[in-house]
């Protein structure tokens, strides 16, 4: 009678197994977002805490007014303006530079029509620090592109915005930053990864240029990010119940999805306001 045995598994399968174990936990830590089905999450790097949110293409788009023209100004009003039309407002972050009067300082295209036209001259403040850039949405893909290579380009947008600086541009950093730079500010950005995906963050305390840069290079997998502002940077994340009002705002990049998806909504968490 022959006798069963069972066999062992050998060592080299056992270092095979655990090297698989360490590049997913790895992969995970990266990109916290993978693995979950949360919009946004907290993550840190460099010391310095950010709330990172990470969506598809077709989910996002950028906002200003209503019908009339006139600009909704902050998250509030674009939530209820969107509720009417029976659509959820996941996530949004002021998107873009603008005017005392809320117009966009740059390139400001919505449902593909262009509201205001690509900034090219020279100027003062953080959008003229060049290269600035633009993020823009077209045929279902995302980019954030230098402004003159996007020009080059000739993309015809369905959604944009224009802000500057980059932060990153082709996988360096800004040639403006420094690690040792002195300016603090509460920042926040954009990039695109090189799966297409866009991710949005916002810093929780003054962060420099250089650090915020990183986050998005080597956190977040984005050769190409762009800086959206500071000090007024705001959020609108009902999801870890912050809703920020403090500032009104001309454009808007929001994350959007049909309310028949949103069967688990927090109305408690969206009506509040952060601190």
């Amino acid at each position: 009678m022959k006798r069963d045995t069972v066999r062992m598994p050998r060592l080299a399968d056992l270092l095979r197994l655990l090297a698989l174990v360490l590049i997913v936990l790895m992969t995970s830590a990266s990109h916290p977002l993978h693995a979950t089905d949360q919009p946004c999450t907290t993550m840190s790097h460099q010391g310095i805490g950010f709330i990172v949110c990470l969506a598809e293409p077709a989910a996002v788009r950028v906002f200003h007014g209503d019908e009339g023209g006139r600009a909704f100004g902050g998250f509030v009003a674009l939530r209820d303006a969107l509720r009417r039309d029976q659509m959820r407002l996941v996530m949004a972050m002021n998107g873009g530079m603008y005017e005392e009067d809320l117009s966009a300082v740059g390139l400001l295209v919505t449902g593909g029509i262009e509201k205001h036209p690509l900034a090219t001259g020279e100027g003062w403040g953080n959008f003229y620090l060049k290269p600035n850039g633009v993020f823009a949405l077209a045929d279902g893909r995302a980019m954030v592109m230098e402004t003159g290579r996007f020009v080059a380009s000739g993309v015809a947008p369905d959604e944009a915005t224009q802000s500057g600086p980059m932060l990153v541009i082709d996988g360096a950093v800004h040639p403006a930053f420094l690690p040792e730079g002195t300016s603090l500010q509460l920042r926040n950005g954009i990039g695109v990864d090189t799966k297409g995906k866009v991710y949005l963050a916002i810093s929780l305390a003054p962060v420099r240029f250089y650090d915020f840069a990183t986050l998005f290079r080597d956190e977040l997998d984005c050769p190409n990010a762009l800086f959206l502002d500071g000090h007024i940077s705001s959020l609108y994340a009902p999801s870890l119940g912050r809703l920020d009002t403090r500032y009104p705002m001309g454009p808007i990049i929001g994350v959007v999805e049909p309310m028949w998806r949103s069967a688990t909504a927090v109305p408690a968490a969206e009506e509040g306001a952060s601190p």
